[in-house]
């Protein structure tokens, strides 16, 4: 798995004053954290981080962290948050922690379909019911995608958790045997007949109150 370089730098300054001065500057705050460490604030490159999102799934994503500063040092991370401003979508703040890199972390990765199904041939309609699942892993073990073969499928089929043939040392952190995706019949016909229905009573309705309407005003003209 590739691991991303990154750079950030230390700070000393906190609080809302410190990070609308950051921004001023291109930057935003952050904090790197671990279960063995202090946490230790820093700065970041608005650029630099807006440019690496366009390429990973900062979900699943190692990346090496070099820290500039009094005292430089490097460390291999993950983004843990993203805090961004409601309306206009800005960054505001990032959390990264330490990676061991020799111990299985959980991580959420992309379910992807591949194939037509029979069913859905057959006139049938694919729900998919989940599209990332949680597993656990060694970092360098994070799989990209879980791709699942959708092409046997027949109306009424499903996949479940415990049918997926995961490659590696990568586990489902749970039991629970959930659907993944399945094969349904559409229901577009029933739905087309009620909408038709309803249009037909509406103009009706409608035909029957502009009647009504007529008469009253031929009968205030005769008087």
């Amino acid at each position: 798995m590739e691991i991303h370089k990154f750079n950030a730098q230390t700070r000393n300054s906190t609080g809302k004053g410190a990070g609308r001065s950051l921004r001023r500057d291109g930057r935003i705050p952050a904090v790197l954290y671990g279960s063995g460490i202090e946490s230790i604030p820093l700065s970041i490159s608005i650029h630099d981080i807006e440019q690496l999102l366009k390429k990973i799934n900062y979900a699943q994503a190692l990346l090496n962290l070099k820290v500039e500063g009094e005292k430089p040092f490097e460390k291999t991370v993950m983004i843990k948050e993203i805090q961004t401003e409601p309306l206009s979508q800005h960054f505001l703040h990032i959390d990264f922690y330490e990676v061991d890199m020799k111990r299985k972390l959980t991580v959420t990765v992309p379910i992807v379909t591949t194939g037509i199904s029979k069913g859905v041939e057959a006139g049938g309609v694919l729900q998919i019911i989940r599209r990332e699942l949680e597993v656990n892993c060694l970092p360098m073990e994070i799989p990209e995608q879980i791709t699942i073969d959708i092409s046997d499928l027949e109306v009424g089929d499903s996949i479940h958790v415990d049918e997926l043939n995961l490659e590696g040392d990568v586990e489902i952190p749970f039991d629970a045997n959930f659907t993944i995706c399945t094969v349904v019949v559409p229901k577009v016909i029933e739905e087309e007949v009620e909408e038709g229905e309803e249009e037909e009573l509406e103009e009706g309705a409608e035909e029957a109150a502009a009647g009504s309407e007529e008469e009253s005003a031929g009968s205030g003209s005769e008087n």
